[in-house]
């Protein structure tokens, strides 16, 4: 049997187009009055999902709020021809599944209708299951818990409105992925996805970086250099900690996003681009503003729409769907077999705070690899008490060591095992072994002066 579609367009062209786009591989019911369409959700029988057109002007909350109770499992899809910030947050709030935009392109709406479209059996099951997404050949996203799978939802709905986009979140919680999903979820995919971290690179270097230079703009400008927004338009970038970026440069950026001209260093003839912009930060951007720091201007363009990544202390359910992931993406970077996780270890896991998030996971799971060996993680996460160290170094004791030096051999012990390691396999290239162990060039000198460690201990 055919899926029963019912759709609400008071437009009797575009319902025409529909019922000839959609007949053959549908059953529909077409509507151009709320009412005929109320009437018809009255009914005891509900249909498969529901194809709905707002109305430009008109406010629709109550025609969706009066589905939403009459119908609550009924999938809807929104047909809008316009992306104001009111109807996009109506509808993420009434739990719409998405929404298509007018004038359609290709296979918009079948694409979304056959998404969408999933049987009851199989929509009861979604919830409960963790989800891996891959994005490109080292990131995917990866949720389990019901408010990432409330923002997955939300990213998606906000990628097919081309707005900018704020993102928000402690370091470390996995900002760039959710903006490299929005990107690969909007009609943008096949383009161009530019990151540029506002705190990594000077202030000074950073207008030319985003905008470009012409030749002999400034010392050492032997020739003209186009910036990361030229070469990314048609696509999305991504501004990670946009609440670094110097004052200057931000009436330079508003300006980008109220009519999409910007000038190179250098020039004065405005340029044309066609960008999308994401921007990610984790500081508190009302503090921000308040303090003057951060333009107020800029920051309701940049808040076309705001996704909040909790933090992962907040969602520890993911944990074990995380730590696994984590270790086949390690796997296959080291060229090493994945390791499993014991309960005793994932009970650690669970019970960490997690300051520094997916990236401290991530690192502890690698250090784990590496390591292959569970006991320096355990340690490290959660220090032994006073009587399993006393069991486990009794030598020690007896000399009268304390439990803080206790600790801190062991674990020292454990980094120099794992540092050791890791050098072996790199052949004891320091900046290969740095860059495995995400540690920078220098510390590592200064772990390989403070450890002793020398090529003869490979032996």
């Amino acid at each position: 049997m055919r899926a029963q579609v019912l759709i609400y367009e008071p437009d009797l062209a575009i319902l025409e187009y529909l019922r000839l786009t959609l007949g053959d591989r549908y059953s529909l019911n077409l509507y151009s009055e709320e009412q005929s369409l109320l009437d018809r959700l009255d009914q005891e029988k509900t249909p498969d999902l529901l194809l709905l057109a707002l109305q430009p002007g008109k406010d629709s909350m109550p025609l969706l709020t009066h589905i939403r109770c009459a119908k609550p499992q009924l999938p809807v899809i929104v047909i809008s021809c316009s992306a104001e910030m009111r109807d996009l947050e109506m509808t993420i709030r009434l739990g719409v599944r998405a929404i298509v935009m007018k004038p359609f392109v290709g296979s918009d709406i079948e694409e979304a209708i056959e998404e969408h479209l999933v049987s009851p059996d199989k929509q009861a099951a979604v919830p409960d299951s963790p989800r891996e997404i891959p994005l490109n050949e080292s990131h995917s996203f990866v949720r389990s818990s019901k408010r990432m799978r409330d923002l997955e939802s939300q990213a998606a709905l906000v990628a097919r409105a081309d707005i900018p986009l704020l993102i928000l979140g402690e370091s470390g919680t996995g900002k760039e992925i959710l903006a490299l999903y929005t990107h690969k979820m909007s009609a943008r995919s096949q383009n161009t996805f530019l990151k540029v971290n506002c705190a990594a690179v000077p202030a000074d270097l950073l207008e030319s970086e985003l905008f470009g230079y012409e030749q002999g703009a400034f010392t050492g400008a032997v020739k003209t250099k186009p910036g990361k927004f030229e070469i990314c338009t048609g696509g999305t970038i991504f501004l990670d900690e946009i609440g670094e970026m110097p004052a200057i440069l931000q009436a330079k950026l508003l300006q980008v996003l109220q009519d999409g001209t910007f000038s190179r260093l250098g020039s004065r003839s405005p340029m044309k681009v066609d960008v999308r912009v994401i921007a990610a930060t984790n500081i508190n951007m009302k503090e921000a503003m308040a303090n003057k720091t951060f333009r107020e201007d800029l920051y309701y363009r940049l808040n076309g729409f705001t996704l909040n990544i909790p933090a992962l202390r907040d969602r520890k359910e993911e944990i074990p769907v995380l730590a696994d992931y984590f270790m086949r993406k390690g796997a296959r970077r080291y060229g090493r077999e994945s390791l499993p996780f014991s309960q005793r270890l994932l009970d650690t896991l669970m019970a960490h705070n997690w300051p520094g998030n997916l990236r401290e996971l991530e690192n502890v799971v690698n250090r784990y690899l590496v390591l292959a060996e569970e006991r320096s993680i355990i340690e490290e996460l959660a220090p032994q008490t006073a009587s399993q160290v006393s069991a486990n170094v009794p030598a020690e004791a007896a000399n009268g060591t304390g439990l803080k030096a206790l600790v801190k051999n062991l674990k020292g012990g454990a980094e120099a095992a794992a540092i050791a390691q890791v050098l072996e396999g790199t052949g004891w290239n320091r900046k290969a072994a740095a860059n495995d162990l995400q540690i920078s060039y220098k510390a590592l000198l200064y772990k390989i002066k403070q450890y002793d460690l020398s090529p003869q201990d490979r032996a």
